[in-house]
């Protein structure tokens, strides 16, 4: 582990709020940058899906919590999609994350677990902030985990640039206090009996996020760059 320099970059967070380069759809604005300035006119009304995702993220943070021998409060009355379905997904999610904690435990002594960490990327993408569902740091890997409660369509964390976002994040918090090398990301997706990991080096992605990333968002941003007609803008 490294020593802490003192300068904590978490320091300047931006404040919460509706980002226009938002990680969910990177895939689609890498792909089409000026894809993002036409989706502002259509209205975000959100969906009973988007509902039930919410409702399943509150209660795998609480189910985390809990093993981790967190003080948590148990949100289940509050939530309105909740069933045995969800509390299944919820505990294997859970039961997840603490087995990484128990393999890190074999070559690590302080192995350090984050839940709903807001990290923030906007060195490389304006307005670029979310809250990551879990970290996981050892020494030489970083963790970072992505609950998906979706049953439409099966996610990889191969070369996801969502996740790879969520990953640039926590380095902008984490790279300058521990030694950090590779950088493990995974989809958890239970409905889909999906778990997706995906490994890249530390070097690799910042490379990307300098050379693909940031010079795309830019674009994006801006409302530039080439219209692709397969896009799509919802």
């Amino acid at each position: 582990m490294k020593p802490c320099s003192g300068k904590r970059r978490c320091s300047n967070m931006p404040p919460k709020g509706h980002a226009i380069l938002s990680a969910s759809s990177s895939d689609r604005w890498l792909h089409c940058p000026p894809s993002t300035r036409l989706c502002e006119t259509y209205e975000d009304k959100g969906s009973d899906y988007a509902a039930e995702g919410t409702d399943a993220h509150s209660l795998c943070e609480y189910k985390l919590r809990k093993a981790l021998g967190m003080k948590a409060t148990d949100p289940t009355k509050n939530l309105d999609w909740y069933n045995a379905e969800m509390e299944d997904c919820a505990t294997g999610y859970a039961c997840f994350i603490m087995e990484l904690l128990e393999e890190a435990k074999q070559t690590c002594s302080d192995p350090v677990v984050l839940i709903e960490q807001r990290v923030d990327f906007s060195r490389w993408v304006e307005q670029g902030f979310r809250t990551s569902d879990a970290i996981l740091i050892s020494d030489g890997t970083m963790h970072v985990i992505d609950y998906k409660h979706g049953l439409g369509i099966l996610v990889s964390a191969e070369d996801n640039p969502q996740i790879k976002c969520y990953a640039l994040g926590a380095l902008e918090l984490f790279d300058n206090i521990y030694d950090i090398n590779t950088i493990s990301m995974t989809i958890y997706q239970p409905r889909r009996q999906n778990i997706s990991t995906y490994e890249i080096s530390k070097d690799a992605l910042y490379l990307w996020a300098d050379e693909v990333l940031k010079p795309t968002a830019d674009l994006a941003f801006a409302g530039d760059g080439n219209f692709l007609c397969a896009c799509s803008l919802y």
